[in-house]
């Protein structure tokens, strides 16, 4: 199934095409697995029902199943993983003593992020490009239907007035910032994810962004000091359909902070992080770039950084209050074992990226183990080696 139209994005004699309805997939699926003897399956991202449906096969028929995503440490690389990623990742077993062990034990270099990315831009217009070819290029998927709950063509609609608007939600946004940063104020920053990820939709207590705004505000105005600050910053790609902005008003007035609560239309994220004295979010990879920098972090939904000593175990009520820092040392083991795993340099949306990533790729998928079991193998190596000298 596919609402990705032919010879636009694919070579259609590279195409195996489902033009059934969403509830035929997965039985579709299995034929297809039997007739071509199918032992792996690559997938993006692994929540979306056609998705699951697939790692639901993998799992029944012991396939290997290979899925990637955006990267766990953004903008410069992409992640690879088997088996699952965000809330399925098997780094979710990976303890940070096990991490500091291997690598320990291995020589792997870290690898490089590329010198260039292609930037936010090129996701905007693939975003909307995409939508629009599905809306009037889509005759051979008549029984298509997305997984999010806007038709086609209010995802394209919304799609293009982001883009057009960008340079408009640009300049407001700085003069925004400049004004508040100008004030002195102490801040909790919140990075607001898209309502319809699938890290909030799979893997978080959450199924609308405005339970999470309910939550946090409420607890804001019970458990802060009277004169913090509460910054929500939107997500780069936000397109309006959550009502982001209303939400957040509307709990800060409810709650008796509307002074004290402000929403951001975007905006750079080390500029907001480095005024910041703490990170509150669902699960958002934005989270890591706040422990990078040192910064508390209390994280309400599942994520491969929720490790002991990383995101905070305090109740939300005593973060606000007091938050508790990250252990610094704890986080470079964790960051260190990722790039030399998971994290491949690289991007999905422009060219120049997209070269720095398939460099890679293809070794990925073909090894024999995945990348956490492979640094693990090379950590037992090289013990036996120097076992081997020893004797």
């Amino acid at each position: 199934m596919s609402g990705n139209p032919t010879g636009v994005f694919t070579r259609s004699d590279h195409l195996l095409r489902h033009q059934g309805s969403s509830a035929e997939w997965p039985a579709r699926l299995l034929k297809i697995i039997a007739e071509r003897g199918v032992t792996d399956i690559v997938l993006y991202g692994d929540v979306r029902p056609i998705h699951a449906a697939a790692r639901s096969a993998a799992q029944a028929l012991n396939l290997r199943l290979h899925v990637f995503e955006e990267g766990y440490l953004r903008p410069y690389w992409i992640s690879y993983e088997r088996g699952g990623s965000n809330g399925h990742s098997a780094l979710l077993d990976i303890s940070l003593p096990e991490m500091r062990a291997t690598l320990r034990d291995t020589l792997s270099e870290v690898r490089r992020p590329p010198a260039r990315w292609g930037d936010m831009r090129h996701h905007k217009f693939y975003g909307a490009f995409y939508h629009f070819l599905v809306l009037v290029a889509n005759r051979r998927y008549r029984k298509f239907a997305s997984h999010r709950a806007l038709t086609v063509r209010d995802e394209f609609l919304l799609n293009l007035r982001r883009l057009v608007l960008t340079p408009f939600h640009s300049l407001t946004r700085a003069v925004q910032w400049q004004r508040f940063r100008l004030s002195g104020n102490p801040y909790l920053l919140v990075p607001m994810q898209l309502e319809h990820d699938s890290s909030v939709q799979g893997h978080s207590p959450f199924t609308r962004n405005r339970q999470f705004v309910e939550e946090v505000v409420a607890e804001f105005a019970r458990s802060a000091p009277r004169h913090h600050h509460l910054l929500f910053k939107a997500h780069p790609l936000e397109d309006g359909r959550a009502r982001n902005r209303r939400s957040i008003r509307e709990a800060a007035a409810r709650h008796g902070v509307s002074d004290r609560v402000h929403y951001f239309r975007g905006g750079k994220l080390a500029d907001m992080l480095a005024h910041a004295r703490a990170v509150i979010t669902v699960n958002s990879t934005a989270a890591q770039q706040a422990l990078w920098r040192g910064l508390p972090v209390k994280a309400l939904g599942r994520a491969v950084y929720c490790k002991p000593g990383l995101v905070s175990d305090q109740p939300l009520s005593d973060f606000l209050a007091q938050p508790s820092a990250p252990d610094m040392a704890s986080y470079r083991v964790f960051r260190n074992y990722l790039l030399q795993t998971s994290q491949v340099p690289g991007g999905f949306y422009s060219r120049r990226s997209r070269a720095h990533a398939l460099r890679l790729a293809a070794d990925l998928i073909l090894a024999p183990e995945d990348p956490y079991q492979a640094l693990a193998a090379g950590r037992f190596q090289r013990r036996q080696q120097i076992c081997e000298l020893l004797d």
